[in-house]
């Protein structure tokens, strides 16, 4: 029997399973984040100032390759991490 099945136990808290779950993955949220911040920040710089006269669909585009960008690097860091 598992412990969830028990009638004892207290039912978790929805504050208390996203407590445990930002603890269990605080480093990386943190490096998700950081990177979201970047990658909105530097298209943004982009889109203001070097691409200022183009549509607001290349502005769109530009945050859609984050998505690629995001799981290119975290892979290559990943295998330069592994390769040491």
């Amino acid at each position: 029997m598992t412990d969830t099945d028990s009638d004892d136990a207290e039912p978790e808290s929805i504050a208390d399973r996203l407590r445990t779950h930002v603890s269990e993955n605080r480093g990386g949220m943190l490096s998700d984040f950081v990177f979201a911040v970047v990658w909105v920040t530097g298209v943004s710089l982009l889109y203001d100032f070097a691409f200022s006269n183009t549509p607001q669909w290349v502005l769109y585009m530009f945050m859609l390759a984050g998505i690629p960008a995001y799981f290119g690097f975290f892979i290559s860091l990943k295998m330069a991490k592994s390769g040491r």
